[in-house]
């Protein structure tokens, strides 16, 4: 049984993106075409259907990292921030984008809440990544042989 981890992001996150869109799962809030996604950026995704992506991403997060919260996964969209000419130092990603997506996941029934340690993939959305997953292998598995041993 392929795991989300067994396939390359850039396969699954455009498969997954297109599965929550379809489902009606998440939905870009008005503000979204203007927020940056953190500070260290230094313009607004220019990507049209950037939520999206973004959703699908801290959904495999979510899975892959256990029980996380909106923090640590500011920590994980982070970056280095452009202080001029003084040193670079890492900066948070916005918890705004972030709150805003974990809770329509957990409305959509694919994230549910731990006590005091933040959020997990539910058994509806292990479900559905796991379904991505086992296709995403499959179709990379025709080009590269290789793979053929995560099926």
């Amino acid at each position: 049984m392929p795991h989300p981890v067994d396939v390359p992001p850039a396969v699954l996150l455009p498969r997954l993106a297109s599965a929550l869109k379809t489902r009606q799962a998440v939905s870009p809030p008005e503000w979204a075409s203007y927020v940056k996604t953190g500070v260290h950026k230094q313009r607004a995704p220019s990507q049209i259907d950037w939520w999206y992506m973004r959703s699908a991403s801290v959904l495999r997060k979510i899975s892959l990292l256990g029980a996380t919260g909106v923090s640590r996964l500011a920590a994980e969209y982070g970056g280095k921030r452009d202080r001029g000419s003084s040193p670079y130092h890492a900066r948070s990603g916005s918890r705004a984008v972030l709150r805003e997506i974990v809770q329509q996941l957990e409305k959509s029934g694919l994230v549910q809440p731990m006590k005091k340690r933040g959020r997990r993939v539910s058994a509806e959305g292990q479900k559905l990544l796991d379904a991505l997953s086992r296709d995403s292998l499959k179709e990379l598995a025709q080009t590269r042989p290789e793979l053929q041993k995560y099926l």
